[in-house]
């Protein structure tokens, strides 16, 4: 992927039972953001974004459990609410006071929660494509294509060709973001061929924060937010958009057009707006 000046640092860190992986930009001392990726998603999601960060803020961004290098969860717990309490384990962990958010998806989601549960630990979120309430819609499509995906593969071609295929008209990514996006995913197989990183567990758990509860957190978020909707997103719907600028504290939002569930962030609709939202343009 295009990255910015520097390059991220894996590490690993002890969250209560697990292991989780994440990636940093930046020194620590400077403000903190922590990057949260999507359902299927992971930590290099944001290789794009997070360099243009840096040296400004201190960046983290986190395979949650089940992604990635991270461990998968042991009891196969992969609620809304334990996603939350790793969140805060990793804050604790590296000694933030404070801290920004962006999440993307499943990562808003988490974003949101961590937000209106824990007000005054967070400075400023970022929620792409992402709300309190879910499009049945994409809320559908979503529950199919990982409820359905192909589980192994013989080819790295073969990676790729199911993942550009599952983001036809959904995602603006370009071949070679594909190509990269795709190849983090998956793993070696012994006998050859990959598989998937993410614990299948994830794909058939039906847990999902109740609407109301999640509008009563998004309406206590004090801090800034900048709420990004892909313009033909079939999963956050404009009407849901709308009421949470009119609802939520403070909100804005901005459109990326023509692009569906969900905005990289690497759009100019889009990367300008987080870049002003930072203060980094």
């Amino acid at each position: 992927m295009t990255t910015g000046t520097t390059k991220a640092v894996d590490r690993f860190v002890r969250v209560g039972d697990l292991k989780l992986h994440y990636l940093e930009w930046g020194e620590a001392g400077a403000p903190p953001v922590i990057m949260v990726h999507g359902l299927s998603g992971n930590a290099h999601n944001f290789d794009n974004l997070a360099p243009h960060f840096v040296p400004r803020y201190h960046v983290i961004s986190v395979d949650v459990r089940g992604r990635g290098d991270s461990d998968w969860a042991a009891d196969a717990n992969y609620s809304n609410d334990a996603y939350v309490a790793d969140l805060e384990g990793l804050r604790q962990s590296l000694g933030f006071e404070r801290m920004a958010l962006v999440g993307t998806s499943l990562g808003g989601r988490i974003s949101l929660t961590y937000a209106g549960t824990y007000p005054d630990r967070v400075e400023r979120t970022v929620l792409n494509d992402i709300g309190p309430e879910i499009d049945p819609r994409g809320g559908s499509r979503i529950a199919s294509s990982t409820r359905d995906a192909v589980t192994t593969f013989e080819t790295m071609e073969e990676v790729l060709a199911w993942h550009c295929e599952q983001r036809v008209g959904f995602s603006s990514l370009s071949d070679a973001d594909q190509r990269t996006v795709a190849g983090y995913a998956v793993k070696a197989l012994p006998g050859g061929g990959y598989t998937w990183k993410m614990d299948p567990a994830v794909r058939t758990d039906p847990r999902r924060p109740d609407p109301e509860t999640s509008w009563n957190l998004a309406r206590g978020i004090p801090g800034p937010v900048l709420l990004v909707r892909g313009g033909i997103s079939d999963l956050l719907s404009p009407e849901t958009a709308q009421r949470m600028v009119a609802e939520m504290q403070d909100c804005r939002m901005v459109e990326v057009p023509g692009v569906g569930h969900a905005p990289t962030l690497a759009e100019p609709e889009a990367f300008g707006p987080v870049m002003k939202f930072f203060s980094l343009a």
